[in-house]
């Protein structure tokens, strides 16, 4: 089933939240509204939206408050925000202030009056690509390893473990059947050795990049490593550093290679 993004619209204008809220549940995402401050943040912690669409409230500023309560919060300060104002002719007496547009964090700040033949795709087009999330396969033989790294993973607004192996052969069952952007391999498993499996995946699975996670950090295996086509080798000793690092890189296409003591 197709993901539902959840969106929340915070406005004081009913003609414009239910006709942006219908054109968005016609795109099959999850809509909430809201018509002032205090509303909106319950909506916030209770409905927890991927992007928040705000408009005008009353009182004048308050709309400003909400967008800086957001970008201040621990848990909400990554939320996208595409703010749409008033039309140009009432600026001066309604909707945000000129110096609260400059202050503004917002991936898009636009006026009315706006096509929702063009609001609703740039909407669905932001949510792609702020949504879009690392697939991670965590490749280890400890179960306390795998959990530590989903633990870590699960912090992370850009990635997701999408599945676990305890040795080579299952990572490669696992890497055709979930389909993982990243692979993190460690190198000593039973049946069927990290850089084995590594090989098998770099010439199968070319979608996935290969990130080698080891305590065994000697140069004869970052050279293996490299040779089989993995883009990555962090030793397990600085991995709590760089992991995330490596994660991002590899992700991208990038070589990432920690230095060996």
């Amino acid at each position: 089933m197709e993901h539902s993004h959840r969106i929340l619209i915070v406005d004081d204008d009913s003609d414009f939240t239910q006709a942006l809220q219908a054109a968005l549940e016609a795109k099959e995402c999850s809509v909430v509204t809201a018509s002032e401050r205090r509303q909106a943040e319950d909506m916030v912690r209770s409905h927890e939206p991927e992007l928040v669409v705000l408009g005008t409230i009353i009182p004048r500023g308050d709309a400003f408050l909400l967008h800086q309560w957001l970008k201040q919060s621990l848990g909400f300060s990554n939320l996208p925000i595409i703010v749409v104002n008033t039309p140009p002719e009432k600026q001066h007496i309604k909707g945000w202030r000129k110096e609260e547009g400059m202050q503004c964090d917002a991936e898009d700040f636009l006026s009315r009056p706006i096509e929702l033949t063009m609001l609703v795709p740039r909407i669905k087009k932001l949510l792609d690509r702020v949504t879009r999330k690392i697939r991670v396969l965590v490749v280890d033989d400890h179960a306390v390893v795998r959990d530590g790294i989903r633990a870590v993973l699960a912090l992370q607004h850009d990635m997701q473990v999408v599945g676990e192996a305890a040795n080579g052969r299952e990572a490669i069952d696992k890497t055709g059947q979930f389909l993982p952007d990243v692979v993190l391999m460690d190198i000593v498993m039973p049946e069927m050795n990290g850089l084995e499996a590594a090989k098998e995946i770099c010439q199968h699975y070319q979608q996935a990049k290969v990130l080698m996670l080891t305590q065994y950090d000697d140069e004869e295996n970052v050279l293996a490593s490299q040779q089989i086509g993995a883009l990555g080798f962090i030793p397990k000793t600085v991995v709590s550093s760089q992991l995330l690092n490596g994660i991002r890189s590899v992700y991208e296409g990038k070589k990432f290679i920690c230095a060996v003591n």
